[in-house]
Order: structure tokens, then C-alpha cells, then sequence
């Protein structure tokens, strides 16, 4: 087939040529996407000998021994060095790293990843791309390929895969991966221009707000009078089921039998605003932080100390069945999701659970009595968290959006949808859809899962005050179709798009390290400059909370766009808008309302 391809290798380069953008979009997309996902997570058989590149009915093929050669020293054979005429040196070198380049993930728990419905999705899209020599989908083959060269004393590079790849051919399909490429980057352009729009449109608030003395205000970001005091308790609601999670102390090549307290366990950090002048303590303003996906009530001990420093009660549960646990427990094979259907339902009513148990025990417990004003509560939630504080906040599971955006998960590069579907599975008549707790007074959701599981119609039943913050460079939850559209759909007169341009999925987390936090992720995806975003995140939810909870209209100016250009810094630039309409993000589109479709 080679003979074929020289004699249309005009036409094909010129394709290769003009998608070059593209594929770097989506290889990046790809890598990003694949780490974060397996981070929230020998047998005999035939290796493959050569790679195909196919191109409809054309195709070029290059043998592994020649690409390991490559590798090693540079040497390129003639098959090789047809590709090598369409890049510079710097992506030549590039290339060669990324053959020899190990990823050093844990064979045990990539398998019980690949295996989960999450997974499973993942590898259909991949395996339309990559396939064998018999042109089936990819996926079964790249899921052995995945885990035995991840045993192998080498390590999962690209050149052991090609070595474990259970058939004597690879095929790359070329024009299947530049449609999946055209359609990525037609939604990074739509993110730029909606990024764009955002812009523009805080420019024109700060305008309107006018000079702002800020100066004579106090700074949000910096620390208040209070010393937080932190205890833990935990709470066991025994009208719901156990969740199978290891219990701390076990060694992590154990494999136990679960034995968990009859009920669903949730350990619960309270901080406490405390000072040393012996002053009467009034009752605090209490606020809720709900932590996101694989992570734990660890992850922002930052913003519960910051909050609490300037006088407000902060309770940080631990959600048993979504936490860094229950992907110990995945791991272990204890259980087979990183989520169970029901942790929709069980996320919001632990929050619940927690304020009734709160305002139960604050009769008898000294350290709590009088200590807490339980009537307005606001929530903070991020990721899975953002979707909790939305759900309390008055936004119902919307089961008829579920079932439209669940089709056709092969086909999106929202990898959200992979989380947000499974709640399609909750048997319907037997869970109930609308979790709102009246005690909830005011919301903030830290890059939320929103379009499928609660869409127009829920977002649009939600009347508290309600902050949405977004990162354009947000992989795993596409701000575009999980935050900035979503917000054109909030009909509370309240409501506040932040956008922090450059900021990732994982921006805003606190402390990286898996022993305190659950979360353990590299630097390309956790993004540039995190520090930075918690300090956004530390004065902009001490000002919503203050105006909206504690009811000191005095931090209103912050809420601006006036404010986040005197708070943005240079690596990752803040805009804040309180107006957003789905007819400016068309004309950002030319007027095609259609191109907000996620793809």
C-alpha cells in the first residue's frame, strides 16, 4: 500500500498540513484528559510489528524496530523520514521523548479504571483512532496493550504499548483522528471567543461601576482577626447504606474485607472562628465546603481557615462514597465505579444530614452551643462539589436532559458526561430529584458539572445567590459547556460568572500531596499558577459569603468587575461579570446559536 500512498501523498500531506493545529489540540487534549481521569484512578500474545497510517483507503505503514531506532539515536528510515518533511526539528525531538517517555501509573488500580463504566467510555473513543491490523474498534486491544506494558519492568512508554499490542499491526486512523481534531478545536475556538465575550463584557461592568475607593476597604485576601480552631467529628446517618471504603489504616497491598459501621459514615472538620481577647462569641454565619471527585475534606483546608479567620463557622464533610477512599477502594477492587449512581442523591443529603446533626448537637455540646447560625448557610463546592452546592441550592437531577445528552457518549470530548450519565441510572420513582435545603442561603460551584444532570431547567429553578467560577483551559469540565453556558441559564438576579483565563480543572484544589489530601496530580494538569486562583478564590468567596450569609452589604464592591481587575494578576488574568446572555455568546459564533452544541 505504500506504492498508493506516494502517489497521492500530495493530497494527503496537504490534509496532514492543514490539521496540524488540530492534531496537536487533540494529542494534548488526549494526554491531559487520559492523566486526570486515571488520577481522580504476563500473558503471551502477539506484539505489534508495524504501524499503519491509514488515510481512507490510503495508507503508509512504519515498522516498531524502526521507530525504536529513532528513538534511541535519531536514525530515521525512508517510511520514517516521509512523515519527519512535515515537522521542524524542536517537534522531531519532541516526538522522540514522547516514544521513550515512561508514565509511571499503578497496574493495579489503571486496571480497575479501564474497567469501569468511565473507562470503558474512554477506550471507545480511543479505539477509534487506534486499532488492529482487522480494522475493529481499538478498544479491548489498547486495554491489554495499556496494562501489560504497565507490568512490564520497562513501563508504560509508547514503545512498549506498540510491544504489547496483541496484534502483528496498529492502525492510526488518520481521518477519523482529524475529525475527532476539527471537532476539539472547533471547541477550543468557541471557548476563546466565548472567553473573549467575557472579556468585553467585564469591561463594560467596570465601566458602569464606576470609581470604587478600594483602598479603603479591607483586603479579602488577606487573613482575618480569628484564630481557627478545628475539631472533628463523625457522623454515622444510619437511614442510608454503609459505602465499602478501606478504613485508613490499612496498608495499601491489603485487600480487606470491608467492616464499616452500619450506616453511611461521614467524618466531618469543623473550624471554628476563635479570639484571644476573652470577648462573648455571638453565633457565626456558617458556611459548607463540598469537595469534588477522588479528593477529600483536606483539599481546601486553605479557604475553611481563611473563611473561618474572618469569623464564619466552616464545616468540611468528607462525602464516603466520591472521596479519595472509595478510589482506594476502586483500586483494591472492593468496588467496581469511581461513583455510584446514588452519590447524586447521597452528596447533598450528607450536607443535610450534617446541619440537622450540627443543630442536634449544639444543645448539649459546649464547643457548640450558641457557636452557629444554622437559619443561612452557604455552600462552596468544587467539581462533583459544584454540582452539591447547585443541587442544595435549589437546581433538581433533570432526568429528561439526562437522557438526551446520554446517547452518544462515544462521541464527546465533554468528560464530564462520563460522571454526569451515570446518574441516568438511578432507578426512576425511587430517588428523589429535587435536594434543595431551605437553610441554604447562597452558593458558589468551583468549576460544576452541570449540563446533563440538572441543565436549563434545573439552573433555572435555583433563586439563591449563586456564583459560578470557571477556568478556560478546564479539560475534564469544558468551561464552555459546563460553566459559561450553563450560567446564561441562572435566572436569580443574584448570580456571578468568574472566569480565570488559564485556569484548569484543578486550579483552585489546596495541597497536591495524595498522604493529606487524596489528590496527586503533575503539573501539566493541575496548570500553571494554582496559588494564584486561591487567592482569587479566597477573596471573592469571603465577599459573596460576607454579603449574602453574613449580611454585611460593606463587601458588596468586591462582587464586581471593577474589583476582579484590581485582583487579577498577570499569569492568570480574573474577569467578573454579572450579565451574560446566550444571544452574545451566538454572535461571538456569527450568529449561529448552533455552535454552542456540544459536540
Amino acid at each position: 500500500m505504500g506504492g498508493l500512498l506516494n502517489f497521492s501523498e500530495v493530497r494527503v500531506s496537504s490534509q496532514i498540513d492543514k490539521s496540524s493545529a488540530s492534531i496537536k489540540y487533540w494529542l494534548n487534549w488526549l494526554g491531559i484528559a487520559f492523566g486526570c481521569l486515571v488520577t481522580s484512578v504476563t500473558m503471551s500474545a502477539p506484539a505489534a510489528e508495524r504501524v499503519y497510517v491509514t488515510y481512507g483507503i490510503l495508507e503508509r505503514s512504519v515498522s516498531v524496530s524502526a521507530l525504536e531506532e529513532y528513538a534511541r539515536n535519531g536514525t530515521m528510515d525512508e517510511n520514517i523520514a516521509v512523515y519527519a518533511q512535515y515537522a521542524d526539528p524542536a517537534e522531531l525531538e519532541q516526538v522522540r521523548n514522547v516514544l521513550k517517555s515512561r508514565a509511571d501509573l499503578n497496574p493495579i488500580a489503571l486496571a480497575q479504571f479501564l474497567y469501569s463504566p468511565q473507562g470503558e467510555e474512554l477506550l471507545k473513543r480511543v479505539g477509534q483512532v487506534i486499532q488492529p491490523e482487522s480494522r475493529e474498534s481499538g478498544q479491548q486491544f489498547i486495554r491489554a496493550a495499556v496494562l501489560l506494558a504497565s507490568t512490564d519492568p520497562e513501563g508504560l512508554t509508547v514503545l512498549n504499548f506498540l510491544r504489547k499490542f496483541p496484534s502483528k499491526g496498529l492502525r492510526v486512523n488518520v481521518k477519523q483522528g482529524l475529525g475527532i481534531a476539527a471537532t476539539l478545536e472547533k471547541l477550543v475556538n468557541q471557548t476563546k471567543r466565548a472567553t473573549t465575550v467575557i472579556k468585553q463584557q467585564s469591561g463594560e461592568e467596570q465601566q458602569a461601576d464606576g470609581a470604587i475607593a478600594f483602598g479603603s476597604l479591607e483586603d479579602p485576601r488577606i487573613p482575618g482577626p480569628y484564630f481557627p480552631q478545628k475539631q472533628t467529628i463523625t457522623l454515622v446517618d444510619t437511614s442510608r447504606k454503609s459505602v465499602a471504603n478501606p478504613p485508613e489504616t490499612a496498608p495499601a497491598q491489603t485487600r480487606p474485607v470491608p467492616t464499616v459501621l452500619d450506616g453511611r459514615v461521614i467524618p466531618v472538620d469543623i473550624y471554628l472562628p476563635e479570639r484571644i481577647l476573652p470577648e462573648p462569641p455571638g453565633p457565626a454565619p456558617v458556611v459548607v465546603i463540598s469537595h469534588g471527585l477522588g479528593s477529600n475534606r483536606n483539599t481546601f483546608t486553605y479557604l475553611a481557615r481563611h473563611l473561618a479567620s474572618h469569623g464564619f463557622a466552616v464545616l468540611v464533610p468528607e462525602h464516603p462514597g466520591s472521596n479519595s477512599k472509595q478510589l482506594e477502594a476502586l483500586v483494591r477492587g472492593i468496588v467496581s465505579e469511581v461513583a455510584e449512581p446514588a452519590e447524586f442523591i447521597d452528596r447533598p443529603l450528607d450536607i443535610t444530614y450534617l446541619l440537622n446533626e450540627i443543630e442536634r448537637q449544639a444543645e448539649s455540646d459546649l464547643t457548640l452551643k450558641g457557636r452557629l447560625n444554622l437559619e443561612k448557610v452557604g455552600v462552596i463546592g468544587q467539581s462533583f462539589g459544584g454540582y452539591t452546592a447547585l443541587a442544595l441550592g435549589g437546581a433538581p437531577i433533570n432526568i429528561k436532559q439526562l437522557q438526551s445528552e446520554c446517547q452518544d457518549l462515544e462521541n464527546t470530548f465533554n468528560l464530564s458526561l462520563l460522571l454526569q450519565c451515570r446518574a441516568g441510572a438511578l432507578p426512576l420513582g425511587q430517588f428523589q430529584t429535587a435536594l434543595q435545603d431551605n437553610r441554604i442561603k447562597a452558593v458558589i460551584a468551583l468549576n460544576p458539572i452541570t449540563s446533563a444532570v440538572l441543565g436549563q431547567n434545573g439552573l433555572g429553578q435555583i433563586q439563591v445567590p449563586t456564583m459560578i467560577v470557571t477556568g478556560n483551559a478546564d479539560t475534564v469540565a469544558p468551561a464552555l459547556l459546563e460553566q459559561i453556558k450553563p450560567f446564561t441559564w441562572l435566572t436569580t438576579p443574584d448570580r456571578y460568572l468568574v472566569m480565570m483565563d488559564g485556569g484548569t480543572h484543578f486550579s483552585v484544589i489546596g495541597g497536591f500531596d495524595a498522604a493529606t489530601s487524596g489528590v496527586s496530580l503533575p503539573v501539566e494538569v493541575v496548570g500553571p499558577n494554582p496559588a494564584i486562583a486561591r487567592r482569587y478564590i479566597n477573596a471573592l468567596s469571603l465577599a459573596f459569603f460576607k454579603t449574602y450569609i453574613a449580611g454585611e452589604a460593606t463587601y458588596q464592591p468586591y462582587l464586581s468587575a471593577a474589583y476582579s481587575n484590581v485582583l487579577s494578576e498577570p499569569f492568570m488574568p480574573l474577569s467578573l461579570v454579572r450579565r451574560l446572555t446566550a444571544e452574545q455568546l451566538a454572535q461571538a459564533e456569527g450568529g449561529r446559536s448552533q455552535a454552542l452544541k456540544a459536540p
